[in-house]
């Protein structure tokens, strides 16, 4: 008898629940599409992708995902929604600060299509990687925040577009010929934006301003200017109200002031110094205290709070200094004029006047307004002559050298002081751009800082704390000089840093500022006392405005404030109405909506700062930059500033100009970056890098756009030129390959290896494609082949 097989039945799969589907969508870190949810369940084919289809919309009905498009979903509880700044990056991806939290919600490069660095927009987190880092999609554009882009027009074919300056925009801007403006190719010019860009569409504008060549003289502050959008032009009804303004004080002006004008009170500044903020003046008592009188800019009593001015000025909120040029807070009729206290005239003037103990104690303080004379305006370097027992050098009256001396000795028991409380003292070089006749860099030299500038420093320091104090002492709403402590993760990055020095910090995780201060006193040498101070400067919060007086930590202050630069700066301006109003009604008073009024302004003032921060920063390494575009193959001494994963940061010793040694750019080896001792070993040779180390560098490339310098090891270089070839890397490619920007972001050469070592002959120093060398012509007078989106 022949046996029959049963004959196979296909199996069922079990039909798909709506719990499965919540469970997988629930363990992953980012939303999926419905192919790949129904694969992963084991649904294939058109029919297990419209079974899974189908559960998703009743899901999705039910309230329980969300239907992100099409055939995209997440779970509801797993998005978030956010409002925030668009903050580009040179590769084209970007992220969104969030205005509720501060957080970072990464944007993929297809998500930056329709958006430009600096819009406002709504987003939606969809996912967190491994990291932990946010995942976003852009719901709604809120505000654009570039109607005006500065950049560089080109043209090519029947094209013509701008090339943004600021890189983190990524998208080049197409102009109709008719809107050209009368520019030529390679001219920076502003470009009104009339069109977004969309997910299929570049953005397209309107040239508005021909700013002129990309080497013209003043360059540089103009494009900062229109990129940092930082207001240069006063609107006409400020024009119409400082006309009222005369040039000098009227005696109907004197009324209900103190006449301080027989006291010898002096102003000290720089020799270029066009504006005086303050004034002093020093008598010995006859305990051994002090009299100390600093007389600051009356400006209160010219820019009357809502007028026309007060707003620019608000909106300002500082002067901005660029090499040999300034923006200013306020008109120049006022403070280079009116409210500046110019030697030989009477001007009104907001007195804090102290009675400080032979230890350097303020015993206390009286602010009172006043008229004044100054009877001299003096310099730095003449000042120093004075104390360093050149009198007949200094060009200084003899009437006027005793207070200078008594000044003299109360700064420095006022610094000892301050040392004795534990207060962190930078005493870092401040580079100067000395120009020629066409404002080019001549040379670039170091601000020498003399007992004069201590002796200021101290009593501007004074005055400001006892106008903290007031405000303390108070219910009027107060604007205060905020500095943080540092994070403990900065902390611990400080630490590590220092060992390589072989010093060590007390405090702990909470280290407090005496614990600063006792490691930089342990240091003799200048170059180790420069890096060090320059990495623990890094530890560092930024300082910035705030109602909330929460201290200041590198000064080692419980209440601190600013209040003796009116003409420069919109807090002092403040700081002066609050205390003008407590002499008036020593029991006045603020509401809830004053309060956030001020702490609105401390926001503004703390913005401002920072954009002029950035505006000056730039535009000096844009002159950097063009300075030693005349140098490039030259060889210069050096001395490594800082070791990362991606190279060396190297300060050249005869100018204040620092550039990179990329790692690919180290010679034949592969680098490893060790973490903990700052440094990078070569895996074959043994060869270390390490911050302070003395090299010889060659100027290898200099990127004007991206405001770079690159750097290569003089005997790397020779060792090159002597095998008469281009050197390679062990993957064998060609190491003039483009990069990305290296400052910012890193290839595969930036892996952090700090483990154990394996053996792999696979490894390379590749550098990740990108806007580099040979790739972006942006920086250069060439052509452009095509404009892109980036």
């Amino acid at each position: 008898m022949s046996k029959h097989k049963k004959p196979k039945h296909k199996r069922k799969h079990k039909r798909l629940s709506t719990d499965i589907v919540l469970k997988y969508l629930s363990q992953r870190n980012e939303p999926a599409n419905t192919k790949a949810i129904a694969e992963t369940l084991g649904r294939v084919g058109k029919e297990g992708r419209q079974e899974t289809f189908e559960i998703l919309e009743r899901l999705r009905d039910e309230g329980k995902v969300l239907q992100l498009s099409k055939h995209r979903w997440a779970m509801k509880h797993a998005i978030q929604d956010y409002r925030g700044r668009v903050v580009g990056h040179v590769d084209g991806h970007g992220y969104v600060l969030t205005e509720q939290t501060h957080e970072k919600v990464f944007l993929r490069s297809h998500e930056m299509r329709d958006v430009l660095h600096n819009d406002i927009v709504n987003v939606r987190v969809v996912g967190r990687d491994r990291r932990g880092k946010l995942f976003g999609q852009i719901t709604d554009v809120v505000e654009r925040g570039n109607a005006i882009v500065v950049g560089r027009y080109f043209k090519e074919a029947n094209l013509h577009f701008v090339v943004p300056d600021d890189q983190r925009i990524g998208q080049d801007i197409f102009v109709l010929p008719e809107h050209i403006a009368g520019a030529e190719p390679g001219q920076i010019v502003s470009v009104n934006i009339t069109k977004p860009p969309t997910k299929h569409f570049q953005p397209i504008g309107e040239i508005v301003e021909v700013l002129g060549d990309y080497s013209a003289p003043g360059m540089e502050i103009e494009i900062a200017i229109r990129k940092h959008q930082l207001p240069h032009q006063w609107p006409a009804a400020v024009e119409q109200q400082i006309k009222q303004f005369g040039s000098e004080v009227t005696e109907a002006e004197f009324k209900g002031r103190k006449d301080i004008r027989d006291l010898p009170l002096l102003t000290i500044d720089g020799a270029d110094a066009r504006d005086f903020d303050d004034a002093v003046y020093c008598e010995t008592l006859a305990n051994g205290g002090y009299r100390l009188l600093v007389a600051i800019a009356d400006v209160s009593s010219y820019v009357d709070e809502g007028s026309a001015l007060d707003q620019e000025a608000w909106l300002r909120a500082t002067s901005v200094y660029f090499p040999n040029n300034v923006i200013p807070m306020l008109p120049e009729v006022l403070s280079n004029g009116l409210c500046s206290l110019n030697p030989n005239v009477n001007r009104l003037c907001f007195v804090c006047e102290m009675q400080i103990s032979e230890d350097g104690d303020i015993d206390r303080y009286d602010f009172y307004q006043a008229v004044m004379y100054s009877h001299a305006r003096l310099t730095y370097e003449q000042v120093a002559a004075l104390l360093e027992g050149n009198a007949e050098d200094s060009g200084i009256a003899s009437q006027l050298q005793n207070p200078i001396r008594e000044l003299f000795a109360l700064s420095k028991k006022l610094g000892a002081r301050r040392r004795q409380s534990g207060t962190i003292e930078f005493e870092l070089p401040e580079p100067v751009i000395i120009f020629d006749d066409e404002r080019k860099i001549e040379k670039i030299i170091a601000r020498e800082r003399n007992e004069a500038h201590k002796l200021i420093e101290e009593c501007m320091l004074a005055a400001n704390i006892c106008a903290s104090l007031m405000l303390d002492d108070s219910d009027v709403a107060g604007i205060y000089r905020v500095h943080e402590a540092p994070d403990e993760e900065k902390i611990a990055d400080a630490r590590a840093f220092l060992r390589q020095f072989k010093l060590l910090m007390g405090g702990g995780d909470q280290p407090e500022p005496k614990h600063f201060a006792e490691v930089l006193g342990k240091i003799d040498d200048p170059l180790t006392a420069k890096i060090v101070q320059m990495a623990l400067l890094r530890s560092m919060k930024q300082a910035r405005y705030a109602v909330e007086n929460e201290g200041h930590f590198a000064l080692n202050f419980d209440s601190y404030t600013h209040f003796t630069s009116p003409i420069r700066r919109y807090p002092d301006l403040l700081v002066h109405r609050q205390i003008r109003r407590l002499l008036a009604d020593p029991s006045a008073s603020d509401d809830e909506a004053a309060i956030i009024k001020m702490q609105n302004s401390a926001e503004q003032a703390s913005m401002a700062e920072r954009r002029a921060e950035k505006a000056t920063r730039e535009a000096v390494q844009w002159l950097k930059c063009e300075f030693m575009s005349h140098h490039v193959g030259e060889h210069f001494q050096g001395v490594v500033s800082s070791v990362t994963d991606f190279g060396l940061f190297v300060e050249l010793e005869e100018y204040f100009v620092d550039g990179l040694i990329h790692i690919t750019a180290l010679g034949q080896d592969y680098y490893i970056f060790d973490s903990e001792r700052r440094q990078l070993i070569g895996e074959h040779s043994g060869r270390a890098y390490q911050v302070g180390q003395n090299l010889e560098v060659q100027v290898s490339r200099v990127d004007m756009q991206q405001g770079r310098i690159d750097f290569a090891l003089a005997d790397v270089v020779q060792e090159k030129f002597s095998r008469g070839g281009r050197s390679r890397n062990k993957s064998g490619e060609n190491d003039r390959r483009g990069r990305k920007d290296h400052r910012g972001s890193q290839g595969k050469a930036g892996a952090k290896r700090t483990g154990t070592k394996k053996a792999s002959n696979k490894r390379s120093n590749k550098q990740g494609a990108g806007r580099g060398a040979g790739q972006s012509k942006r920086g250069s007078d060439k052509t452009v082949t095509k404009p892109k989106q980036r």
